[in-house]
C-alpha cells in the first residue's frame, strides 16, 4: 500500500510530545477542507489506547472521544495517553492529540478515555438484541466522493441499505480502503473507529447543502469486537428546537450488532 493510501504518517515515535504524526489529504472534512473528519482522529486516538501499557488479558470496552475544536488537516499532530485510574480489572485510560493553534503553541484538540475491562470465557451467555443488518450484498454503493476533492470520503466503501434522508433509522455498510498508519494493519476497534464517526450523517434527515450539523463528540461501548472487514451502521439524528440534537446508532459486523454509539450534534442552518 502507498503511504499516500494512509490517514496519517508517522513521523516520529519518540518526540517528547508523544507520537508526531503528519495527516495525509485522506482526513479532510466535508464541512471544511481545513480540518480533519472525526473518524480518523477517533482511529488514532484508539490506537495510542490499545498501544499504551497493552495487556492481553483485557480490552477497551467504551471509548468517549471529545473533540476541543478543529483538528487541523495540515501541520504536525502528537498523541500521547497515559493510566489515569490502574486495576486489575477495571482501567481508564487517557489519551490526547496535540496541534498547533492560530499562534503556533501546541495545544490539545481532541481528548478521548477508555474503560479497559479484564476478559473472561462468558461465550455461553452471549447474546445482542439488535436484529442484525440486511447483508452488504444489498447495498448500493455511495457516490458522494464525486461531490468534492480527495478528503475523507475517499477513503471509504459505503454502501446504503437505506435511502438518504428517508423517514426512519438510516442504515449502511462501511469499511475503509486506506490504512489508518502508514505501513500498519488496523486492528479491528481502530477499524470500527475509523467509520464509527459517520453514524451522523447516516442518521442525519437534513439536507447538507441547507443545514450544518457537526458532533463535538462520540461515545461508543463495545460488546463484541468486530470481525471481518466491513463496519454496518443503524442510526437516527433526533434534533430539538433550539439548534441541538443527538444521534443514536447500533454498530454492527456481518454477523451481528456489536456496540452502541451516540453523538452529540450542533444544528445550524446555511
Amino acid at each position: 500500500m502507498h503511504p499516500a493510501d494512509a490517514y496519517y504518517r508517522l513521523l516520529d515515535a519518540d518526540d517528547p510530545q508523544g507520537e508526531k504524526f503528519a495527516a495525509t489529504d485522506l482526513v479532510r472534512g466535508t464541512w471544511s477542507a481545513r480540518i480533519q473528519h472525526a473518524a480518523p482522529v477517533s482511529a488514532l486516538l484508539v490506537r495510542a489506547l490499545e498501544h499504551h501499557e497493552a495487556r492481553e488479558d483485557t480490552r477497551l470496552s467504551r471509548v468517549a472521544v471529545d473533540l476541543w475544536g478543529p483538528v487541523p488537516a495540515d501541520g504536525p499532530l502528537w498523541v500521547r495517553a497515559r493510566v489515569d485510574r490502574p486495576g486489575k480489572q477495571i482501567e481508564l485510560l487517557g489519551a490526547d492529540m496535540l496541534a498547533l493553534g492560530p499562534d503556533e503553541q501546541v495545544r490539545r484538540v481532541a481528548r478521548a478515555t477508555g474503560w479497559r475491562l479484564q476478559t473472561s470465557d462468558t461465550a455461553d451467555v452471549a447474546h445482542a438484541s439488535a436484529p442484525p443488518l440486511r447483508p452488504v450484498s444489498e447495498a448500493r454503493a455511495n457516490t458522494m466522493h464525486e461531490n468534492w476533492d480527495r478528503n475523507y470520503v475517499h477513503s471509504l466503501d459505503w454502501r446504503w441499505l437505506t435511502t438518504p434522508l428517508a423517514p426512519g433509522a438510516g442504515e449502511a455498510w462501511i469499511t475503509p480502503i486506506v490504512a489508518l498508519v502508514a505501513g500498519e494493519t488496523m486492528t479491528p476497534l481502530q477499524r470500527l473507529f475509523a467509520v464509527a464517526d459517520d453514524a451522523n450523517g447516516v442518521g442525519t434527515k437534513l439536507d447538507i447543502t441547507a443545514w450544518t450539523f457537526l458532533n463535538t463528540d462520540l461515545v461508543v461501548h463495545v460488546h463484541r469486537i468486530p470481525d471481518g472487514q466491513w463496519i454496518g451502521i443503524r442510526a437516527e439524528t433526533n434534533y430539538g428546537a433550539d439548534g441541538i440534537g443527538t444521534t443514536i446508532g447500533t454498530l454492527f459486523d456481518e454477523h451481528g450488532a456489536v456496540g452502541a454509539i451516540q453523538q452529540s450534534v450542533l444544528v445550524r442552518r446555511r
